[in-house]
Parts: C-alpha cells; sequence; structure tokens
C-alpha cells in the first residue's frame, strides 16, 4: 500500500486523474477488481488530495464517471456476451460466488446493482450479471448511477478525511505516535476484513457440511 501511494503521490494532477479513473471503470468493465480493488485506488486518491496533490472534489468527480461508465460497459459486456462470460477460467474458480449474486439479482432485481458497489466481488460482477439477465437498461442506469454516486464520493472523502486526521495527530503528538496509531487502525481494519470473510464463507458453504470434510460427513 505504502509503495502504491508513494508511486501516486510522485505522478502529476492530472496523471493521478486518470490513472484512479482507469482502476474504477477497469475494475466494473473488466472485472479486474480481483487483483487490485477499485475502492482502494479511490482511498489512495483521497489521502493524495488531502496532502494538496489533486483536488478533492475534481478526483470525487473523475470517480463517480469512471464507476458509472465502468458498470454501463460491464452491463453491455454481459447483454452481449451472455452466460459464455461466466464460463472464462477465473470466473470459474469463483461460481458460488458469482451464483450468490445471480441470487442477489433475482430477489432484489435493480437494486442488486446499488447494494452491490459496496462490495468488492459483486461491485465487479453485478453489471455483467445484470447485462446477462436482460436486465432493461432504463432500470439499471438510475441505480448504477446512484451507486456510483455514493460509493465514489464516499471513500474519496474516506481517504480525504483520513489523510487529513493522520496530518493532524502527527503534527500535535509527533510521527512515531502517529504511525503507532495509524498501525493500530490498519491492524483493527484487517481483523475486520478477516472476520468478515470467514462469515461470508461459512455463509456460503452448504447446508449439512462442516469443515472437516464432504456435506454428511461424520
Amino acid at each position: 500500500m505504502h509503495t502504491i501511494t508513494d508511486w501516486l503521490g510522485s505522478l502529476s494532477g492530472p496523471v493521478v486523474y486518470a490513472v484512479v479513473a482507469a482502476l474504477v471503470f477497469c475494475e466494473d468493465a473488466l472485472f479486474v477488481g480481483f487483483v487490485l480493488p477499485g475502492e482502494t485506488a479511490v482511498v489512495i486518491g483521497g489521502v493524495l488530495a488531502s496532502q494538496g496533490k489533486v483536488s478533492v472534489y475534481w478526483l470525487a468527480l473523475a470517480v463517480v464517471l469512471a464507476a458509472i461508465a465502468g458498470d454501463s460497459v460491464g452491463y453491455e459486456i454481459g447483454h452481449h456476451y451472455g452466460p459464455r462470460i461466466l464460463e472464462t477460467r477465473p470466473l470459474r474458480r469463483h461460481r458460488d460466488r458469482v451464483e450468490k449474486a445471480q441470487g442477489m439479482i433475482r430477489s432484489r432485481g435493480a437494486a442488486a446493482v446499488f447494494f452491490g458497489r459496496f462490495v468488492a466481488f459483486f461491485r465487479a460482477m453485478m453489471p455483467a450479471l445484470a447485462g446477462i439477465s436482460h436486465m432493461p437498461y432504463r432500470r439499471f442506469l438510475p441505480f448504477n448511477a446512484l451507486g456510483g454516486l455514493v460509493w465514489g464520493t464516499g471513500f474519496t472523502l474516506l481517504g480525504y478525511f483520513a489523510g487529513s486526521a493522520y496530518t493532524k495527530v502527527e503534527h500535535q503528538v509527533g510521527r512515531a505516535i502517529a504511525v503507532f496509531i495509524a498501525g493500530a487502525v490498519i491492524a483493527a481494519l484487517i481483523v475486520w476484513h478477516l472476520q468478515r470473510r470467514r462469515h461470508q464463507r461459512a455463509a456460503e458453504q452448504p447446508p449439512g457440511s462442516d469443515e472437516r470434510g464432504k456435506p454428511g460427513d461424520d
């Protein structure tokens, strides 16, 4: 993370906007969120904005537009290529989560596009699944735009205020304590993330199965 921040920080303002927007766009349009979730790039961009290297307003606008455009491209890919997309090697490895996302589309309809934006895997897959299910684009677009607006603005501001808080703490109590506090926060976030992943795996486990073997094993 620190290396990525340093690399983005070394770029000029317009290039930072372009890189962050490209990562957000590609996550939704080309499923690269499996490698680097777009929200990571957005938060880092927000931190750079707190340091005055880019404008938080222009960054938020770039992120929101990239999110909406990326979802729209992902929708068109799903609409034109259909279920064949789900048979690609990367997605076959995530069949259970793809099926869960499809179930979310069936149960929540277009609202799944909005809610899915806040979960990394669903954010990458939901637009294509909406296209595969032949959801009308006029129903897809409002939820896509609302999700892009809330998510893009929210994570940009999260990075911005986190960076501003770090700078304030560092100025008041010194760099060493500020680094310690930041490390504690990061550790807490990691623990929370691991617990959430464990709960997700437990929820996806078929009924009657356990961690020792196949369903029904004694």
